[in-house]
């Protein structure tokens, strides 16, 4: 039976409610303690029926085990939840966007204890990142200067500016067209070049809101931390599955090229360096994700079965620079290469060899097919880097990475291979995720289905 004291001092009346129940190891009796103030326009009669309600539940809530008066703040079991998705072997990129998530998460619930967190609050939250003005640090950066001319009187390469500001060799790609950039990126960038931000870069604020799948990433978190807290009792239930967050627009079209396109590619590809040509090619014919053909390497050619191994991938983090990991979902896939590019392969072995044997003790040794000039490990941004300034030379419409493993599925499955098939040959972690963003792909090649079966069952082939 729950014991009830109440306590009166200068700023009103409050009860403490105390449940004994347990022992600790030395046989000591367990005690748990909730205090509750009532509302201050409470009648004696009402604080009496919801005073006795309240240590009911508290104290069946304590016999069930739960740790109903916990005082966990969210934001310090947020960052216990990390520490335990960390030791299960969560990707480190995952964690670092973890941790930027929380930024935004912690001011506005990371005060409130665990226990009371309710759906309300989370949907309050979600409404306000919808809102304008929401982001951090906000504020972009435009060049006013010609920054490569500047590269050049410094002696500098883009690559070399990237490394010493500690930033992607894309974005410095970005910052120099004079496209918009994170202010803490103009800020990098001029402190390596030794100039102030503003003379450097038109700073002006961004108030868009946040898009609904950066609000939804948001809840995922939150989430996912509250379901840690209900699995280990803390929390009745998860109240992130009972708060309303927005929901996605219908999913636009996933692009990919058309033939033509890819026509223009490879006639303008005739004319660049072979290294360029063989990670592009790659990306078309295999459908990689440009960190899975960037931390590709010799030892997983297997030349006599025609196919590679893939199982790693080179990333790049803020915190941690260019790394190797796993692919996205962990997992290991072979994929069959055809004639053409495993000797366009054979090719580039030779042309590598070459490059090694040139550069003799200044090479530095490692596995990987794609390397700067030195040997050493290429950053995966270079070849997003390399894909925009390729377009602009030949007068091609924008081109990412991404985009082929599109075009590459895209073409699968207009040719009628089984979407278990392709999505194993891209290395999604279930076939309802190919499902999911090639369906537009996957209806037109059922409508095509559709009309072969009838020419062949239905029309008459003879008739006209």
């Amino acid at each position: 039976m729950a014991n009830i004291r109440k306590i009166e001092n200068k700023s009103g009346t409050s009860y403490k409610i105390t449940v004994a129940h347990g022992r600790d190891s030395n046989g000591k009796q367990l005690r748990h303690y909730l205090t509750w103030t009532p509302p201050a326009k409470m009648t004696e009669r009402q604080t009496a029926k919801e005073l006795n309600n309240i240590a009911v539940d508290f104290e069946q809530k304590i016999i069930k085990g739960f740790d109903a008066d916990n005082r966990q703040k969210f934001a310090d079991y947020a960052d216990y939840v990390l520490s335990l998705k960390e030791r299960e072997g969560k990707k480190h990129r995952t964690l670092e966007r973890y941790r930027e998530l929380l930024t935004r998460i912690n001011p506005a619930i990371g005060h409130k204890k665990i226990i009371d967190i309710r759906p309300m609050h989370l949907n309050d939250f979600y409404k306000n990142l919808g809102e304008s003005g929401i982001r951090i640090g906000s504020e972009r950066a435009t060049a006013k200067v010609d920054i490569a001319a500047m590269l050049k009187e410094q002696k500098l390469t883009r690559i070399r500016l990237a490394e010493m500001a500690q930033i992607a060799p894309a974005t410095v790609t970005t910052a120099i067209q004079g496209k918009r950039v994170n202010k803490s990126v103009a800020d990098a960038l001029a402190g390596v070049l030794g100039r102030g931000t503003r003379d450097l870069f038109t700073i002006e604020a961004n108030n868009e809101p946040l898009s609904v799948k950066t609000i939804l990433e948001h809840h995922r978190l939150i989430s996912t931390i509250l379901k840690q807290a209900e699995i280990e009792m803390i929390v009745e239930y998860n109240a992130a599955t009972k708060a309303t967050p927005p929901k996605l627009p219908q999913q636009q079209e996933i692009e990919s090229f058309q033939p033509e396109e890819i026509k223009a590619i490879r006639a303008a590809l005739e004319l660049e360096p072979l290294k360029w040509r063989v990670i592009v090619h790659l990306l078309l014919i295999t459908g990689c994700r440009r960190g899975e053909v960037a931390g590709l390497q010799w030892s997983r050619i297997d030349w006599s079965k025609n196919q590679i191994k893939i199982d790693r991938a080179l990333l790049y983090s803020r915190t941690k620079g260019v790394y190797e990991d796993t692919t996205k979902t962990s997992t290991t896939r072979f994929i069959k290469l055809p004639i053409e590019t495993m000797q366009l392969l054979r090719e580039y072995k030779m042309w590598y060899t070459e490059l090694q044997l040139k550069n003799g003790d200044r090479w530095i040794k490692s596995d990987y097919l794609f390397v700067k000039d030195d040997g050493s490990e290429m950053h995966p941004d270079s070849i997003t880097d390399y894909l925009g300034k390729f377009a602009e030379r030949h007068g091609l419409p924008h081109i990412n990475p991404h985009k082929f493993r599109h075009t590459h599925a895209s073409l699968l499955i207009a040719k009628g291979v089984d979407v278990v098939t392709v999505s194993k040959r891209l290395g999604h972690a279930k076939v309802s995720t190919t499902s999911d963003i090639y369906s537009h792909a996957i209806q037109q090649a059922d409508e095509g289905a559709s009309e072969c079966i009838a020419d062949a069952l239905l029309r008459d082939s003879s008739a006209g």
